[in-house]
């Protein structure tokens, strides 16, 4: 059956418009990981998040090549964080309908590896990489929070200033910083984010409020850091950011007086 599927034309043609077929594959595997993490136990759990680290990082490095001067190292994560920070969310997802969520976690991951594999090749804009940056965080953090609980012991909140770190240096890079620059300007931004996470964990925000909150903090520092890299005024970046910010606090001030 396979061997004939395989063998029509009409199926050798599709497989040929696929650019990269290789990346629709390690997307499926890896969303099929996160699938079984999200039904099977704890145990099973850190089982596929291990599988998910491996798969993406070893996968990466596959289809990505070898490291450039000049583009940094973080590109090499990004789908296993990816892939990690899905397997956490899915855990929210109601038991009976997660499974169907599974196409829809494949086309992210195939996205993520994808985009990296286009920006290695010729870099430009950094839209579509800021949102899914902010959207790994955003699924990260509400994982972690519904996995350990916002006031468990250690704060689950380190696990998400470490998840941050990696995805920070991962935008420094694309600004076009390296080295201990990239570093650098992934520590300020981690700062900036895990003060927003301790007051959204003191609000004690319903849901994945905190971790919206927390993303939106990302979006906002990483959105401002390239605004007066690329030379735009201090006074027009205080003002659309800012703003941006403030809104972000009077909706948890709000929700929190709720």
């Amino acid at each position: 059956m396979i061997a004939r599927l395989m063998g029509d034309r009409r199926t050798q043609s599709v497989i040929r418009r696929i650019d990269r077929p290789e990346l629709v594959l390690l997307a499926t595997l890896m969303a099929g990981v996160a699938a079984a993490g999200w039904l099977l136990s704890s145990f099973w759990l850190a089982v596929a998040i291990a599988a998910e680290l491996a798969i993406g990082g070893l996968g990466a490095v596959a289809v990505i090549g070898p490291a450039r001067i000049g583009l940094g190292y973080a590109r090499y994560t990004s789908l296993a964080l990816a892939g990690v920070a899905l397997t956490l969310f899915g855990r929210l997802l109601p038991a009976g309908s997660a499974i169907l969520f599974t196409p829809l976690v494949a086309v992210v991951l195939w996205i993520t590896i994808y985009l990296e594999l286009r920006l290695t090749r010729a870099p430009g804009s950094r839209t579509l990489l800021d949102l899914l940056l902010t959207g790994v965080l955003f699924a990260g953090s509400a994982g972690i929070f519904h996995l350990f609980g916002p006031l468990s012991w250690p704060p689950p909140l380190v696990l998400v200033a470490v998840l941050a770190l990696v995805l920070a240096l991962r935008g420094g890079e694309a600004r076009g910083s390296t080295g201990a620059q990239a570093v650098g300007q992934a520590l300020l931004h981690v700062l900036a984010v895990a003060q927003v996470g301790i007051a959204v964990t003191l609000l004690t925000l319903p849901g994945v409020v905190g971790p919206a909150i927390i993303a939106l903090a990302f979006y906002v520092w990483g959105g401002a850091a390239d605004a007066l890299q690329t030379g735009a005024s201090g006074r027009t970046v205080v003002i659309e950011f800012g703003s941006l910010a403030l809104l972000g606090l009077l909706v948890a001030l709000l929700l929190h007086a709720g």
